[in-house]
């Protein structure tokens, strides 16, 4: 008995080991699919530290940019399903890019879980501060006089921001040749600052620094009032282009198969920092808002929804890879 005894305690460590440990137990990888610069990147940066000081273990922000988002959508929903890979997606890679690429090997409603939304940023009309335009109907005059003389940019094929211009330009009979950008919003700005493009729509948290430098100027808004942080820009739809309010969003997702405690745990962890006053105000500094989904469910009805919306208007207006 005393051998037997003295046998089982030597196992003990080894039970131990097989046990599985809670999770997180180690880094956290975030995929963010475009470049630094973005809107994507900008909230990124501001809630890992935080969600991994929540977590108790670092999350690290892995940028995988490149075919309009869909490297980092594939990379991250082909991840293993354990928690250790969380994907910030947004309106672009999950309800748009299906409706545009064929190629796409995943399908993010079925390869990816929603867990919550976490923020919203609108859209801002920019111009090269060259550009003899002022207001977005001023632009509409200009793109009139010289029909095909003008380009913009945008952050790729697949995106809000293409889309939307191409929705403003077939509202108002306009031809404006596109120039399409790899990496996101940021390497787009670089360009328009550069002087390399006319005009674009892009996320107001993209250019916010930039339109107060007065190295951009604002053309117009997409929200439906004015905002505080620039109170000179005037709104599309006051200056008649009420189809023209729209806005980005940004989400937390995970692989399809990852267990519903580690979902429920992330969920959870994600809606106690984005509660915290100090978010929302650093989220407004740079021009977007804190928006959270009252369960994963929640989020998973409305990204359906998404897809459906801005799928008839990718073949409304037409949108191919360019």
């Amino acid at each position: 008995m005393k051998k037997l005894l003295i046998a089982l305690a030597s196992m003990l460590p080894l039970f131990a080991l097989a046990q599985p440990q809670p999770w997180p137990y180690k880094p956290i990888h975030m995929i963010v699919p475009f470049a630094p610069g973005g809107a994507s990147d900008f909230v990124a940066r501001l809630i890992a530290p935080k969600l991994g000081d929540l977590l108790g273990q670092q999350v690290v922000i892995d940028n995988k940019a490149g075919a309009s988002g869909n490297i980092g959508m594939e990379a991250a929903a082909k991840s293993a399903p354990d928690g250790y890979t969380i994907y910030l997606g947004n309106i672009g890679t999950i309800a748009i890019n299906p409706a545009v690429f064929s190629s796409l090997t995943v399908n993010p409603q079925k390869d990816l879980i929603p867990v919550t939304l976490v923020a919203e940023t609108p859209s801002i009309l920019v111009a090269h501060p060259s550009l003899a335009a002022n207001t977005a109907a001023d632009l509409v005059k200009l793109a009139r006089a010289q029909p095909g003389t003008l380009n913009y940019a945008s952050p790729g094929s697949s995106t809000l921001n293409r889309l939307e211009m191409e929705r403003f330009m077939k509202s108002n009979g306009l031809a404006i040749v596109h120039v399409p950008y790899k990496g996101g919003a940021g390497p787009a700005v670089t360009g328009l600052i550069a002087g390399d493009t006319h005009v674009m729509f892009v996320t107001l948290s993209s250019a916010m620094t930039f339109v107060q430098a007065g190295r951009l100027k604002a053309l117009g808004i997409s929200t439906e009032k004015r905002l505080d942080a620039l109170p000179q820009v005037p709104t599309m739809a006051e200056q008649g282009f009420a189809d023209m309010v729209s806005s980005s969003w940004q989400g937390i997702f995970v692989p399809v198969g990852t267990p519903r405690a580690i979902v429920d745990k992330l969920y959870s962890a994600l809606l106690t920092l984005l509660a915290a006053p100090d978010i929302h105000q650093r989220f407004a500094v740079g021009g977007a808002f804190v928006v959270t989904s009252k369960s994963p469910e929640d989020f998973a009805a409305f990204t359906a929804a998404e897809a459906q919306r801005w799928g008839r208007v990718a073949k409304d207006v037409g949108a191919t890879v360019d």
